[in-house]
């Protein structure tokens, strides 16, 4: 009994949490700036720094510590981050569960994407004029994979979006569009000046695209069935960057995913598609998300918009 008396006067004498340092501590951490933390959170930059100096107090850890021309978070930091999303997002979940309509014209929401560059390449510019319509205050802020598939949904990601793995049994998932390949090479590449044979096709050096950095790709496979074996000369993490590196050499990119052509063709860049000569399967880009954002109504929208925006012609998307 005097235990817990003690226990209740103690409780009694302690300082009031403001909750707000957990939003401001989320927001440092993605920004690595207290000058660009202050400026998502509409505040002056002597205030931010004031906050971080009582976050640095209330855990105990300098929390960001100068790296570069930014700040890094700590390990100490790191830790906190999973827990303080959330409690945001319980937080947010609280004050939109008794209503089920958004305010678009007021949603100021960060909506962080872990996504390839087939999605964002193919329809982040397009998913951003949505946005800009519909929820001008709403930002997209698109971060990379990861290097590995348990990474989809770490951190402060909202959604993945990417090629369909194997995800945990709680985890949503709903498949967004199906992805063919195409070849693609310079247009003056002495590929195009004969019918492209497997052979020919094994002739020249290849490109490819890894995010984990890995030369061999399912083409292999097939490659191996027919006798034959490429050489990859290049590998690089994005479609884009192999993209570029293709107009000054003679390399050949197997793998270009059809949905980012018609980006290709818009820049004007001096390449030509072709088919590859042996099979390759098409793959379907899904997104998914965690169950304790399943029902968050600006989520929902979020994915509502996804699912519409992959599924429109663009045509269709840039009528008023």
């Amino acid at each position: 009994m005097a235990a817990s008396f003690a226990r209740r006067a103690m409780l009694g004498h302690m300082k009031p949490l403001d909750l707000n340092l957990l939003l401001t501590l989320d927001v440092l951490i993605q920004e690595g700036s207290v000058v660009g933390a202050a400026r998502r959170l509409n505040l002056s930059t002597p205030a931010m720094s004031r906050s971080l100096a009582r976050i640095r107090e209330a855990v105990g850890d300098p929390v960001l510590v100068r790296s570069g021309r930014g700040l890094a978070p700590t390990p100490r930091a790191l830790a906190l981050h999973a827990q303080v999303r959330h409690v945001i997002e319980q937080a947010q979940a609280v004050f939109t569960a008794f209503g089920e309509d958004v305010n678009l014209a007021t949603l100021t929401r960060v909506f962080t994407l872990r996504a390839n560059d087939v999605f964002v390449g193919g329809y982040g510019g397009r998913l951003r004029e949505h946005l800009r319509r519909y929820a001008p205050r709403a930002v997209l802020r698109f971060v990379s994979e990861g290097n590995h598939d348990a990474d989809a949904l770490s951190g402060d990601a909202d959604l993945y979006i990417g090629s369909s793995q194997k995800f945990g049994a709680d985890i949503k998932v709903q498949t967004l569009f199906t992805t063919a390949f195409c070849g693609l090479a310079r247009k003056e590449h002495p590929i195009f000046k004969a019918p492209i044979t497997p052979q020919r096709f094994c002739a020249y050096d290849h490109v490819s695209v890894s995010r984990r950095g890995r030369a061999r790709g399912p083409i292999d496979d097939t490659l191996e069935e027919l006798g034959l074996a490429r050489h990859v000369s290049l590998i690089t993490p994005t479609f884009h960057a192999a993209i570029f590196a293709l107009a000054d050499s003679d390399l050949v990119l197997p793998s270009m995913p059809e949905n980012l052509m018609p980006g290709v063709e818009r820049l004007g860049l001096k390449l030509h598609a072709f088919q590859v000569p042996v099979p390759m399967r098409p793959v379907a880009l899904v997104q998914a998300w965690p169950p304790r954002l399943d029902s968050d109504p600006a989520h929902r929208w979020l994915r509502q918009t996804i699912k519409q925006v992959c599924g429109t012609p663009p045509e269709a998307l840039s009528t008023p």
